[in-house]
């Protein structure tokens, strides 16, 4: 496995809105993220920050901030004296992440229906228009994960969101560990139900929508890294 890709195949397509020139925290933020859940850095790959920071045109003061905010989100593996380092998660990490992500977004879903404000609810419907745009092009994988970011603020309970703001990426890493583990399921639908029933104060419906989504992503993820784990066992 190659430690890096060349420079020409780590342009990270830009975040919806961004504008031309130096890109901002958040942008560059999105971009690596882009980058990784593309495999443009593939798991378990290293690289340096030199190297990210002369593909994306940034200083390497910047590369360094967005590689703290991924460490955090255990999406980089920061060790001192290493070079960083794509985490890989395992069946049992992912495992985890999803039982946690559940009683999670189950309260935080709860709550949400209880005071949908307008001005949340309109963003929520342009990232579901956004991610439905991306999936006729491709996965929308950070898109959406956003999505569920994004119904938690709406939600007013800011522990609980940063909670999940540590869980949610590295669901998205694992998905994109496959070629197309959700092959054949539309999540921009699902994700447009549930903002339906939030929208109509339907806690029921939310809830059950959600819970549903949740097993569909762990049934699908586990099978696939149980298969992928076989495959290596058999190599």
């Amino acid at each position: 496995m190659n430690s890096f890709a060349s420079p020409q195949t780590l342009v990270a397509l830009p975040f919806p809105g961004t504008n031309v020139g130096k890109p901002s925290a958040q942008d560059l933020y999105s971009r690596i993220f882009d980058a990784i859940l593309e495999q443009r850095l593939p798991p378990g790959s290293r690289f340096t920050e030199d190297s990210l920071g002369q593909m994306f045109d940034v200083r390497r003061s910047e590369v360094r901030n967005v590689l703290t905010r991924l460490s955090h989100q255990q999406i980089i593996i920061l060790r001192a004296n290493h070079r960083p380092r794509v985490a890989a998660p395992d069946a049992e990490q992912t495992r985890q992440t999803l039982h946690a992500r559940r009683l999670t977004e189950l309260t935080l879903v709860r709550l949400a229906c209880q005071r949908p404000l307008p001005e949340q609810l309109k963003r929520l419907r342009a990232l579901v228009d956004s991610e439905r745009q991306c999936t006729a092009r491709g996965p929308a994988i950070r898109l959406s994960g956003e999505f569920h970011l994004q119904l938690a603020e709406m939600a007013g309970n800011a522990p609980l969101a940063h909670f999940l703001g540590s869980l949610v990426p590295l669901t998205s890493l694992a998905i994109a560990q496959f070629d197309t583990p959700l092959e054949g399921y539309c999540v921009w639908q699902v994700h447009q139900g549930i903002l339906q029933a939030v929208e109509l104060g339907d806690t029921r419906k939310a809830e059950l929508l959600l819970s549903q989504h949740l097993d569909h992503l762990e049934a699908v993820l586990l099978n696939a890294q149980t298969i992928s784990r076989q495959n290596r066992v058999a190599g």
